[in-house]
């Protein structure tokens, strides 16, 4: 099977290591069920099968990886594996919500539909499936080293009069006061998610204000309010972000979450310049160089869970 230019490289920036931001997502990541007849691999009485290691074999076949494919996709099964059951045990997984935003931004940014994109990877032996756990572990994986081995900590009074002389004037962000609405599904419940959803829609165009968040929410059944207080631009959550810059008439537009289906209200905002605004931007600009290169924590929290695990090659 041969692919044309465009096909080709697209297929290689999928195969590219991907830098996905992490916000909080407490799902958990379900492996995703592929047609196979035997098993390659037992990790932690989780099985990898021989169809597992095939897509990931055309992963590789992607990224013109060399030396022995089989091998290479076999490991890296098994660390995926550890990295999954670990997120899933830590609960910070991302959703699955965020993880088809993911998947439909990369096909968009490619100028693809998402079912062009699907059609492409399907034709590679990798699968849209395969790619989205492959995306689903890309963006859990490092929030979970930061959460074990933290990332760059609060800036002393000293760091942050020391940079604002190198920039010579304070930087300038935008604070927000935000109110949570969160209509309740439970868990035994996901049925009635659509439902939910529609009456979460329909509820927007009727929010008093955040004064009155909590009479309105008395309006309607197992909804509830919660106050997130002040929260500045560079610590607002991915997920959040664009849905935020886009909101309209004091809320923004509904997510599916593992509580519900929730929107944000966002009671004031405007543009600070004070020191807590510095020191934030200072240490989301210090994250961002954090992202740009590779974790030497995530090595060794890998090892770690290696070394603990029960692994069986068949």
């Amino acid at each position: 099977m041969t692919f044309g230019k465009k096909q080709t490289r697209i297929l290689l920036l999928c195969a590219a290591a991907l830098a996905f931001t992490a916000g909080p997502g407490p799902l958990p990541i379900a492996p995703a069920a592929y047609a196979a007849s035997e098993v390659a691999a037992v990790v932690n009485k989780t099985a990898i099968t021989t169809g597992d290691v095939a897509k990931r074999i055309a992963f590789l076949r992607l990224q013109r990886r060399k030396g022995d494919l089989k091998k290479i996709a076999r490991e890296e099964m098994v660390d995926e594996t550890l990295k999954r059951q670990e997120i899933a045990r830590v609960g910070m997984s991302v959703s699955t919500d965020e993880v088809d935003a993911a998947f439909e931004r990369f096909a968009s940014s490619n100028k693809l539909s998402v079912q062009q994109l699907t059609g492409i990877l399907n034709q590679a032996g990798v699968t849209a499936d395969h790619f989205k756990a492959y995306i689903a572990v890309s963006m859990s994986w490092p929030r979970l080293v930061n959460a074990r081995y933290g990332s760059r900590g609060k800036l002393s009074s000293q760091e942050v009069a020391t940079r604002l002389l190198e920039r010579k004037e304070k930087p300038v962000t935008t604070e927000y006061f935000l109110k949570q609405v969160i209509f309740v599904v439970p868990a035994n419940k996901k049925g009635i998610v659509g439902k939910r959803k529609s009456e979460a829609e329909a509820s927007r165009s009727k929010f008093p204000g955040c004064d009155q968040a909590m009479e309105f929410a008395k309006n309607y059944r197992d909804v509830s309010i919660r106050n997130l207080g002040r929260v500045l631009a560079p610590e607002l959550p991915e997920e959040w972000k664009p849905l935020i810059e886009k909101a309209k008439d004091g809320t923004t537009g509904t997510r599916v979450t593992e509580r519900g289906v929730e929107y944000l209200a966002i009671c004031n905002q405007r543009q600070v310049s004070d020191d807590v605004a510095a020191e934030v931007v200072f240490r989301a600009e210090d994250l961002g160089k954090d992202k740009a290169t590779d974790n030497p924590n995530a090595q060794k929290y890998l090892d770690d869970l290696r070394s603990k695990a029960q692994i069986v090659y068949r």
